[in-house]
């Protein structure tokens, strides 16, 4: 084949996989976001968050994103942890900022060095772990959880750099990371779900770590039909089962007490 033919097809097939995208980060500075400017900065090209101690933060910390609200939508972000703790990306949450500023409370894709909890459906400050990686599970109209499948757990090291993937169409929410699915969330608890609300970054209390963002990219959706709660129809294989806890809150080691 030509070079110039293959110099084509690559520009057309990275056209094609960005069609849509918009960049959330313009790559110099947070403008477009808004977070303790003590903890979050821009160096060469990527956002970084940083927690140098236990002392350091009172609450879990968020880079929020000021464009808008976001409902149905595709994220990708490109995203590493350093550090034993954890990081996340919330999604159609709003702020309590009768808690503290920059606090956040929505669905959360994690972004955790334990296995079970990296990619997992979470609600920070809400309904906790819903589907640990690995587990498609659904909520019914009373907010019992339900396993409606199980697969191998996707295993990546978050300290080095990974594409982690959020869809959310109406009630249904997908997670991926380098491109494998790693939990599915079917909220039908209508009392408490949100369909629309605020993106934003986690930065974690506690364990000193860093949180490095070097893409992240929004395509707006059409507006999906919500799926609905039809019991007659789950699979032979669903059961209702009891809400994951964690005995790693942070990382995988012990949580580094705060001194006195």
């Amino acid at each position: 084949m030509r070079p110039l033919l293959i110099s084509l097809l690559l520009i057309t097939s990275s056209f094609a996989a960005d069609h849509g995208f918009t960049s959330l980060f313009n790559g110099r500075d947070l403008t477009g976001w808004d977070g303790d400017p003590a903890l979050w900065k821009v160096e060469n090209r990527v956002v970084i968050g940083s927690n140098p101690s236990p002392e350091a933060m009172t609450n879990n910390s968020f880079l929020i994103w000021r464009g808008g609200t976001v409902k149905d939508f595709e994220l990708r972000a490109t995203v590493r942890v350093i550090g034993d703790n954890n990081s996340g990306i919330q999604y159609r949450s709003r702020e309590l900022k009768v808690v503290a500023p920059w606090v956040i409370t929505g669905y959360q894709c994690d972004i955790h060095p334990a296995i079970e909890h990296t990619g997992m459906t979470y609600e920070e400050r809400g309904r906790g772990i819903f589907g640990l990686n690995g587990k498609d599970v659904m909520l019914d109209p009373k907010g019992a959880l339900w396993q409606l499948g199980e697969h191998a757990p996707v295993k990546v090291e978050v300290s080095e750099w990974n594409e982690y993937v959020i869809l959310a169409k109406g009630n249904r929410l997908q997670h991926f990371i380098n491109g494998q699915p790693t939990s599915e969330l079917i909220d039908h608890h209508a009392d408490k779900r949100t369909l629309e609300g605020l993106l934003a970054i986690q930065l974690h209390k506690g364990n000193p770590n860093r949180v490095e963002i070097r893409d992240l990219r929004l395509k707006i959706l059409p507006e999906a039909p919500l799926v609905p709660f039809e019991p007659a129809n789950l699979p032979a294989t669903a059961k209702k089962i009891e809400k994951p806890r964690t005995s790693r809150p942070q990382g995988t080691g012990p949580v580094v007490p705060v001194k006195k």
